[in-house]
């Protein structure tokens, strides 16, 4: 099947290559002259472990191309996949400027029986609009689709490759089984293919990422109650989680989410719930939860060295919003990062591969290291911020020789505390009764 993908962020790249390597031939097309040139060489722009080596071989087989040209490839292409960016607005919605962009460049060269489909975040009614749309610039009814991604960062190629459900909303059953022909090579293990109406896919969506949001909120909040009480969240998260009902999936403490999508997501369904005079107190909770406990590792730093960090010098280790990915949008460590300069402290900052987009928003005002050991020489302190598995098995005696002060905050509860304790660490991590 011929097909095009307009937007070659990380849903539109991922969802291209993913096609083509199943047979289909896909033209990925963005505006971005630059980036273009950039993909055609086999240079990749956001890090997911796996896509280099799969958009190099489906290039050289001729089955993925790079344009930035609509006319060299929507007059001949069945489906088209819109995955552009619908970032947040000051009020929280979603902006659906590039949707619309994208609307008007694609009408006047689809064919009779293309297929539109938005592969973007948009809330509820946005296909609805977009048929609306292609009808009056065409003068005929456009087929529309809804077909939400639900690719995690780091994990992707098996995500789309290898996936729960594929979510697809249609106005007509032929729509949906020329999709689901397309994804048969992706379901071959009996996972569902779900079609349903427009507005419940476009829903189904935002629900799972406010539904994931809402676990994390919950598991932390409950972890700030455990350091209050004497418990430990993580006997408590065992003790909840062999519950069928709940199980362990994002019951996991930290310092808060970010990325992409949970924030936007969240933001965006409070919106939506406020458009229609409902007040959502769940997601807002979420969202209040959520920025609270991006200020908790500071606030725990501040509390052991009592206020005066002035002229302190930290070592923090990670600095993208989650393991395997470059991706800071909305990270955790940018919070942390701002509160420490502002009390003055010195940070010596690693991450295996997100520094290069830290150092575009810090400059020189951080000190960047290669590897995660370098940044410990004359630190006052070790901070863990996201869990990179290469700090899983650390050399505690090392770590120890190294840092000024044989302290370790833990965002992300790497380590046990009672070994921690017994390596002679002062150990303060989320929601551990050890803190009292």
């Amino acid at each position: 099947m011929k097909i095009a993908v307009i937007g070659t962020g990380y849903v539109g790249l991922v969802t291209g290559t993913c096609f083509a390597e199943s047979g289909n031939q896909v033209t990925c097309i963005d505006i971005n002259e630059q980036k273009v040139q950039k993909l055609k060489a086999g240079e990749i722009p956001i890090f997911e472990p796996g896509l280099e080596e799969m958009v190099k071989r489906n290039t050289k087989a001729r089955r993925l191309s790079f344009s930035t040209s609509y006319e060299e490839a929507i007059p001949d292409a069945k489906c088209i996949f819109i995955a552009v960016g619908t970032p947040q607005q000051d009020d929280g919605s979603a902006n659906l400027d590039s949707i619309w962009k994208v609307a008007e460049s694609l009408a006047p060269l689809l064919s009779e029986d293309a297929i539109v489909i938005i592969k973007s975040t948009v809330p509820v009614g946005t296909n609805r609009k977009l048929a609306e749309m292609l009808q009056e610039l065409t003068g005929r009814v456009v087929d529309v689709a809804s077909n939400p991604e639900f690719l995690k960062e780091g994990a992707a190629i098996d995500d789309f490759s290898k996936p729960d459900r594929v979510v697809v909303g249609v106005s007509r059953p032929e729509i949906s089984d020329t999709l689901h022909e397309l994804y048969k090579p992706f379901l071959r293990t009996e996972h569902p293919f779900l079609s349903m109406e427009l507005e419940s896919a476009e829903m189904t969506k935002y629900v799972a990422n406010c539904m994931l949001a809402t676990k994390i909120s919950f598991i932390n909040e409950m972890a700030n109650l455990c350091e209050r009480v004497g418990a430990d969240i993580n006997q408590v998260r065992r003790g909840i989680g062999h519950d069928q009902r709940i199980g362990f999936s994002f019951l996991f403490p930290g310092a808060g989410y970010g990325g992409s999508c949970f924030p936007k997501d969240v933001s965006a369904l409070i919106s939506v719930a406020k458009s229609k005079q409902m007040e959502p107190s769940i997601l807002n909770a979420v969202d209040q939860v959520n920025t609270a406990q991006k200020r908790v590792l500071f606030e725990k730093v501040n509390h052991y060295f009592e206020g005066d960090l002035k002229g302190k010098t930290f070592a923090i280790w990670g600095l993208a919003f989650k393991p395997k990915t470059d991706d800071i949008r909305e990270a955790p460590s940018l919070v942390l990062i701002d509160q420490l300069l502002q009390a003055g402290a010195q940070l010596n900052v690693h991450d295996p591969v997100a520094m290069e987009n830290v150092k575009t928003l810090y400059g020189d005002q951080l000190a960047y290291f290669d590897h995660h050991y370098d940044t410990l020489q004359g630190t006052d302190a070790l901070i863990i911020v996201t869990e990179w598995n290469e700090f899983r098995h650390a050399d505690f005696d090392y770590i120890r020789h190294k840092l000024l002060n044989p302290v370790i905050f833990d965002g992300r509860n790497l380590y046990e505390p009672e070994k921690m304790k017994q390596k002679g660490f002062v150990y303060i991590g989320i929601g551990l009764s050890t803190l009292n």
